[in-house]
């Protein structure tokens, strides 16, 4: 069983940054494909980034130029570096893995923008 853990979120103001964490459980090399998802309150849960062996990197177009994946394999980590950070960027943010059919969830970390 893979368990991801994510860390970073909090408050911040529009315009500002956040780096998400996320600790897996298992060696990051060994999935198809790795990234990050998010849910707003209201709102179904929508890809902001996935890193896929097979079609490379998918962004959603609302946060292209703004937020960049990135990865530690040495220590199994995950990061999603976010800027310019808009008061829609509000959600929950989940790492997501992916090996053949299946998806492994983290609990989510809450992220805030807001003055």
């Amino acid at each position: 069983q893979v368990q991801l853990v994510e860390s970073g979120g909090g408050l911040v103001q529009p315009g500002g940054s956040l780096r998400l964490s996320c600790a897996a459980s298992g060696s990051i090399r060994s999935f198809d494909a790795v990234g990050w998802y998010r849910q707003a309150p209201g709102k179904q849960r929508e890809l902001v980034i996935l890193l896929s062996k097979f079609i490379g990197t998918n962004y959603a177009d609302s946060v292209k130029g703004r937020f960049t994946i990135s990865r530690d394999d040495a220590n199994d980590t995950l990061y999603l570096q976010m800027n310019s950070l808009k008061p829609e960027d509000t959600a929950v943010y989940y790492c997501n893995v992916k090996r053949g059919r299946l998806d492994y969830w983290g609990k989510g970390t809450r992220v805030t923008v807001s003055s």
